[in-house]
């Protein structure tokens, strides 16, 4: 009852202050699990929180010695979480300096996604007449760093003579996929898991079979060119859409890439050749 006497003690403007106080701390702490969502970060995390719980525990049941130790690993775990989380820390420093006061208009950030789905389209287009295999994955809101780290990692800007160049036959990184991820090539050559979809069309290769099997782990858009046929496909949400025209493939990336959900995109409203999951 005194913790509640002293809360209506308070005046409007002190209890409008401590609302917005806690908003901004859960505000901060969802964007800390946003920035390092996708990375080994998340499982670091879960090692702090196990160390956290043994240290309650050792509290608790009164072992001295063991809580001795947890805590002298707390008091000096500052330092090593600035250490270990030195890539996540930089990440988030930069988007902090890239802010709303920093940021680009609308105009100029439509001008880039129309860039970005040009560079896209040329390099598809080129590679499906000369029947040029290819796989290229694009990170949505799931990570695919565990993916990107079986790679060799670019981190390049996206354009369609560099997309072409990785993909043509022979060469050291033609053979997995390109990851795009925040709006740049991170790696080449990355290998993704398959599809185990007993269902899956027997025609379907190598590259269709792992399009299939990363859009059924995580929300990525996965964009396949046939090397047998030439064909452009594009995987996503467990579903395979086949046999696109260039200008199909064009519209259905857009609306996966910049538009809507990928979830609320459904395949009923195209009218091409191809069948969900082969």
């Amino acid at each position: 009852m005194q913790f509640f006497e002293q809360f209506t003690d308070l005046a409007p403007l002190s209890i409008l202050v401590n609302i917005i106080d806690i908003m901004l701390v859960w505000y901060v702490i969802y964007k800390v699990l946003t920035l390092i969502q996708g990375t080994k970060a998340v499982q670091l995390l879960k090692g702090i929180f196990v160390i956290i719980l043994a240290r309650i525990g050792t509290w608790f049941f009164g072992l001295e010695t063991l809580e001795w130790m947890l805590k002298q690993v707390i008091e000096f775990g500052f330092l090593a979480i600035i250490i270990i989380f030195q890539p996540e820390i930089r990440r988030a420093l930069e988007q902090l300096g890239r802010g709303r006061l920093f940021q680009r208009s609308t105009s100029q950030l439509e001008e880039e996604q129309t860039r970005l789905i040009e560079a896209m389209k040329k390099s598809v287009s080129y590679m499906a007449k000369r029947r040029i295999g290819a796989l290229i994955s694009i990170e949505k809101d799931t990570g695919l760093n565990e993916y990107i780290e079986t790679g060799i990692q670019t981190d390049a800007d996206i354009t369609s003579e560099l997309l072409i160049n990785i993909f043509i036959p022979n060469t050291p990184l033609h053979d997995g996929a390109v990851i795009i991820q925040r709006q740049k090539i991170m790696a080449a050559a990355c290998y993704l898991p398959l599809s185990e979809n007993p269902f899956i069309s027997k025609e379907l290769g190598t590259r269709h079979r792992a399009a299939l099997g990363l859009s059924e782990v995580t929300d990525a858009i996965t964009i396949v060119v046939s090397e047998e046929t030439g064909s452009i496909s594009v995987a996503s949400n467990g579903n395979l859409n086949r046999d696109l025209s260039l200008d199909q493939f064009t519209e259905l990336l857009r609306l996966q890439w910049f538009g809507p959900k990928a979830e609320e995109v459904t395949t009923s409203k195209w009218t091409w050749r191809g069948k969900k999951n082969g």
